[in-house]
């Protein structure tokens, strides 16, 4: 580290800065004071001068502090300028004027950007802080002056600046020509509801409001038509003009991709060649994000390396100086850099090559850690919040792994030739130093991955890119040969496309693993650098014998007893030459004795790696005998995740996305919300689920089989438990033959069956009645919610009773079935999944008094269209003396289960009516 002083500075500010973000107060304190001993301890023992440990300290107060000071800046302003709470500006309508800070994009009939504030009012009546009014905004805009209205000179001093997220819905398609016209830098006021983004409802879950938290906005607004939005071009020139032109550049290089290429290529193209992802294929993306290929299609250093080296190769073929075209170079890497999109990977790559190309120009010595060093340095300095971003960690970890890890693993390559041991030993390590942080976020690995990586990395980078590449830049020059080479192109992204399908059906090499800890991520890299190191002096040492001994045996032979030449007392020149050139052997290559450790030690890593693994991958499965209830958040449907204590994973319905009616094509968004996809799949995912024993589908509707859908197609499952009829509807079908292609067992389940996963659990099953004697064929039944499937769930001598969406019918038919059988009172369950969503249509008093639960689970969306649950329901649970849990109000609930009894959390706090 002393040959390195920017690496260890800029370590102790990312340290100092994780310290800050998941630390306050007393344990910060603590954290910070555990951190600043190791420089002191390294100081004591010698290993660098008290000065830079001074410095190392410094870095690590300074970077905790910067953090802070940057979080006590990121709040809204809005509540203090306006005069009202949070919760009261929530939904409010209000009127923005402002400045278009973002590219403005469209996806079906909603349109995205981002807007600073300038002015904003409150639709109250009243003015906040003597704003002007509407028709004075209104007005000056329309004029086109664009020096500041009433409502923004008013705000200036408490609301300039705050950047909020608008969302248009595009009412009519003729609105699609009208926003294609917006652009950053533009002046706008727009009308529209003011909503706080969603935080986390399920535990593990993605948070919204914190993601927009890491770009300093607190707010959404979302208007209705173009109507709401009253644009005045930019007429002069600003700073931000700069990327103005950058956006419409990519604009029309994205155009230009369009007319060159069919879909899905052009989409694809166009996150390859110039990073615009957004009009990629949903599909295709999840096959690449599979194999872990996703790095392929975003610009990062691989891109921005390519693009160096080949413009250094024209410059040279035109003659230019070296210099000249080192200067060159430089100059135009920031061009590529925004045409690109300038995400943290594509920054970091620009950084690091303008770096290198100047320490090059200068002919001064550089160090690709260090430069690297310097390249994060700079962008945490400049946005501290980009550490908590995914591609930057994943940009520079493998970077920094790739310079570190590499020179450890070529030794063991060194038998294979040159080219295929430096693209397999690079390949390796990039999987494997980016292996923690792929299934921290991603939660899946693939064991084909290395192979893809090798085989298809190249195969893209240096055949469909430049391919590519070219043809964009011939198109407006020579059509014809644009054309071709696209088409060229077209037949290698088949290629591309079949081997990834086809590596993809090879299932069983998917793994999925829970999200592990910062703990183990570190033991993980420790590790894996321990095993790399012991198995490279291994290998060197293996070298070391035969060499010495050709070149010491003269100087054996002097210490032989007897030896001619010792009798002589001269000295042997060829002997003194070979000794000086044992002494540099052995300064490259530690003796046997110095190495005796690595075998050992390269066994220790191994097995603790192994063990490490082991643990990770069955995380979640290891219990102590208790088991747990998960009534998950998806919305307005039912989805509900039973773990027992054998670990036996049981998914109650999927929840779903509803729609109403065939929408018009124009509207279709790329890559629509959809329950299981967005959220049911990456949860369970994120807990370690590798396989779903069974699946229990209660009945046939959207809102509770649409998520099953994506489970099926993303996780193994062994059975599906339906209730023995079929719904007349696309998704219901669609599911059944996924179903049936996947090889999973199919049950139809019925009134007095019975199900028991391990000796603590068992499943008796109260509904649908019997089907008739004879009846083989599952019939179609239109009404599902009466044929739901209702069962009992016991496990560790509790009790849970689960409803799907049955109907009062349903209810008097299961109490008319328990009064013939002399049974008049229910033993009573300890917590009760309320029926329909608390619709008004089930749970009875009858239904209540029958089992009399302790605690009732209803599962119902926010600000739900139906009005959901039911007032009368409420009423006659709160009549039994049964404590509610809602997930509109309480996010996720679990409730864990074990013989001493049950205990219960919910992922939000309910806030008072």
């Amino acid at each position: 580290m002393n040959r390195r002083p920017l690496l260890s500075f800029t370590v102790c500010w990312v340290a100092g800065s994780a310290a800050g973000c998941l630390f306050s107060g007393r344990s910060l304190l603590f954290c910070l004071t555990g951190l600043l001993l190791l420089p002191v301890v390294w100081a004591v023992s010698g290993g660098i001068r008290w000065r830079t440990a001074g410095v190392l300290v410094t870095a690590l107060i300074v970077a905790a502090l910067y953090w802070k000071y940057s979080e006590v800046r990121n709040v809204s302003l809005l509540p203090e300028v306006l005069g009202q709470p949070v919760s009261e500006l929530n939904e409010a309508y209000i009127t923005a004027a402002g400045v278009i800070a973002s590219p403005v994009e469209r996806d079906g009939d909603r349109v995205d950007f981002v807007v600073k504030l300038s002015g904003i009012r409150l639709h109250q009546g009243e003015l906040a802080a003597a704003a002007g009014t509407e028709g004075e905004v209104q007005a000056e805009v329309n004029s086109g002056d664009t020096a500041k209205t009433g409502a923004e000179r008013a705000l200036e001093r408490s609301a300039e600046g705050e950047r909020v997220t608008v969302q248009i819905k595009l009412q009519e398609e003729s609105e699609i020509a009208e926003a294609a016209l917006w652009q950053r830098g533009d002046r706008v006021v727009i009308e529209g509801e003011l909503i706080q983004p969603q935080i986390a409802r399920n535990f593990g879950g993605f948070d919204y409001r914190a993601y927009l938290l890491t770009q300093k906005i607190h707010w959404l607004l979302k208007g209705t038509g173009t109507a709401s939005v009253t644009v005045n071009p930019q007429v002069s020139w600003e700073p931000s003009t700069i990327l103005r032109w950058n956006d419409r550049a990519r604009s029309m290089l994205g155009a230009e991709m369009s007319r060159l290429f069919q879909e899905p290529h052009a989409g694809y193209m166009k996150g390859l060649v110039i990073g615009i992802q957004k009009e990629l294929d949903p599909e295709t993306f999840r096959q690449f994000s599979q194999l872990g290929l996703t790095h392929i299609l975003a610009i990062s250093g691989m891109h921005v390396a390519v693009y160096v080296g080949v413009i250094l190769v024209l410059l040279r073929r035109c003659r230019l100086t070296r210099e000249t075209a080192l200067t060159v170079t430089l100059l135009l890497v920031p061009v590529y850099v925004l045409l690109s999109g300038a995400g943290p990977s594509v920054i970091r790559a620009g950084i690091m090559s303008m770096i290198a190309l100047l320490a090059a120009r200068l002919g001064m010595l550089k160090d690709g850690l260090n430069i690297l060093a310097a390249s994060a340095l700079m962008m945490l300095v400049w946005n501290p919040y980009l550490l908590l971003s995914i591609s930057f960690q994943l940009s520079f970890l493998v970077t920094a792994g790739l310079m570190v890890y590499t020179p450890l693993a070529a030794p063991l390559f060194r038998r294979l030739l040159g080219w295929l041991g430096s693209s397999l030993s690079v390949t390796i390590i990039a999987q494997l130093v980016s292996f923690p942080l792929t299934i921290y976020y991603f939660n899946q690995f693939s064991l084909l991955s290395v192979a893809a990586n090798l085989l298809l990395v190249p195969f893209i980078t240096f055949l469909v890119l430049p391919l590519g590449t070219l043809a964009l830049l011939l198109g407006r020059i020579w059509n014809t040969a644009a054309l071709l080479l696209a088409q060229l192109a077209e037949i290698l992204n088949n290629i591309t496309f079949a081997a990834v399908e086809w590596v993809n059906g090879f299932t069983a090499g998917v793994l999925i693993w829970a999200s592990p800890s910062f703990l183990w991520i570190c033991l993980y890299y420790g590790l894996l650098y321990g095993l790399l190191l012991a198995l490279k002096r291994r290998t060197e040492a293996r070298l070391v014998p035969q060499f010495m001994d050709d070149e010491t045996r003269p100087l054996a032979e002097l210490e032989r007893p007897g030896n001619p030449i010792n009798t002589t007392n001269q000295p042997d020149l060829l002997s003194i030459a070979n000794s000086r050139r044992a002494a540099l052997a052995f300064q490259a290559y530690p003796p046997t004795g110095a190495t005796r450790w690595s075998n050992p030690a390269a066994i220790l890593c191994a097995v603790g790696l192994t063990i490490l693994l082991y643990k990770g991958y069955n995380a979640k499965a290891i219990r102590d005998g208790s088991g747990s209830i998960s009534f998950l958040d998806i919305g307005q449907g039912d989805s509900s995740l039973i773990t027992t204590p054998g670990g036996t994973h049981i998914l109650v319905d999927g929840g779903g996305t509803v729609s109403f009616g065939n929408r018009e094509e124009w509207r279709i968004r790329r890559s629509p919300f959809e329950v299981g996809a967005k959220t049911l799949l990456p949860l369970l995912k994120q807990r370690g689920i590798h396989r779903l024993d069974a699946v229990i589908l209660t009945h046939g509707d959207q809102d509770h089989a649409g998520g099953l859908q994506a489970v099926l197609e993303g996780m193994p499952v062994s059975a599906l438990l339906f209730n023995g009829t079929l719904a007349d509807t696309e998704p219901y079908t669609k599911l059944m033959t996924t179903a049936l292609d996947a090889g999973v067992r199919l049950y139809p389940v019925q009134q007095g069956m019975s199900l028991a996963p391990d000796e603590a659990t068992r499943l008796n099953f109260l509904w649908p009645e019997p089907r008739a004697d004879g009846q083989i064929l599952p019939e179609e039944v239109e009404d599902q919610n009466h044929e739901s499937v209702v069962f009992r769930l016991e496990m560790n001598g509790r009790s849970f009773l689960f409803t799907g969406d049955m109907d009062q019918a349903a209810e008097e038919a299961i109490l008319h079935s328990a009064s013939q059988s002399g049974i008049r009172q229910g033993r009573p369950i300890d917590a009760l999944k309320v029926a329909h969503h608390g619709s008004k249509t089930a749970t009875s008093a009858d239904w209540l008094a029958f089992w009399n639960p302790g605690a009732a689970v209803i599962s119902a969306g926010v600000n739900n269209m139906y009005g959901h649950p039911n007032g009368g329901v409420l009423d006659r649970l709160a009549d039994a003396n049964t404590e509610i849990y809602r997930t509109d109000q309480q996010g996720e609930i679990q409730l864990r289960v074990s013989k001493e009894g049950i205990s219960i959390r919910h992922k939000r706090t309910p806030t008072p009516d």
